[in-house]
């Protein structure tokens, strides 16, 4: 599997980078995460490939959905599954329909709607598992696997069993870092690059990528490579994320077989 962080802010974008999308591009699959105002870059990345194309929603804030409304730049000849917290659909239908952007039915490519966890089933061979974490508001993480490669999404969350749960063993955690230095609030939970390398290293992951910074707290890649020192001291093997970054991630069974 190949990641592309298509953005990497949170709360809004910056000269440092857009807010969250990225995209995973499995044997089957092309895999968006979240769609921040990241995802208006995805055809650089996509075009002219014919594959099942599936948008996975962690939850409804504006840095996660404000991209939607270029849905209808995009080309997807195969159709467009999009992945959202069950019970959601109606939050979805306002959002994405007049006056405030084009209507899921009038983009030019089918639609189908999942409501996970719960309807997983329908992505198959992609292995999908989707968990509620610690926000606000309903936030999903998601546990993706494909051909033996893993790969865990835990966006806006404060630490929980469910976000170690998803990146058991994993071969790349992607692990939101909102909070700067050891900052938390557990009136607006988010992780900091202490609590996102202690999940990565209490779940024996492979590799730790931080993304979805503050925009307010890290106004520079200077703030984000202080934040990979500080995950590195509890977990070596991390990684600050800036836009157009790129991870092949092989899989620790095909490793074992190169």
């Amino acid at each position: 599997m190949k990641v592309i962080f298509l953005g990497t802010n949170g709360w809004y974008d910056t000269k440092t980078g857009n807010t969250v999308s990225i995209l995973i591009k499995t044997n089957s699959h092309h895999v968006i995460l979240d769609a921040g105002y990241g995802l208006a870059k995805l055809d650089r990345y996509i075009e002219g490939e014919d594959k099942p194309a599936v948008l996975l929603l962690s939850h409804y804030h504006l840095d996660h959905t404000v991209g939607l409304h270029v849905l209808n730049k995009f080309n997807f000849p195969r159709g467009l599954k999009i992945g959202i917290p069950a019970g959601t659909k109606d939050y979805l239908n306002t959002l994405v329909n007049r006056p405030y952007t084009a209507p899921l039915e009038s983009l030019p490519y089918e639609v189908d709607i999942l409501e996970l966890p719960g309807e997983e089933h329908q992505l198959y061979p992609l292995q999908v598992e989707a968990r509620e974490l610690t926000h606000v508001t309903t936030c999903l993480g998601y546990r993706i696997e494909d051909s033996g490669a893993s790969i865990a999404y835990v966006p806006d969350t404060g630490y929980c069993e469910n976000a170690v749960t998803l990146a058991r063993n994993v071969d790349l955690l992607c692990a939101e870092c909102a909070y700067a230095g050891d900052l938390s609030n557990d009136k607006w939970p988010h992780l900091n690059p202490l609590s996102a390398a202690k999940i990565a290293r209490e779940a024996g992951v492979k590799r730790l990528v931080l993304f979805h910074f503050d925009a307010l707290q890290y106004p520079s890649l200077a703030h984000r490579k202080e934040a990979e020192r500080l995950a590195r001291c509890i977990f070596p093997n991390a990684l600050a994320a800036r836009d157009g970054l790129s991870i092949t991630v092989k899989g620790r069974l095909r490793e074992a077989l190169l």
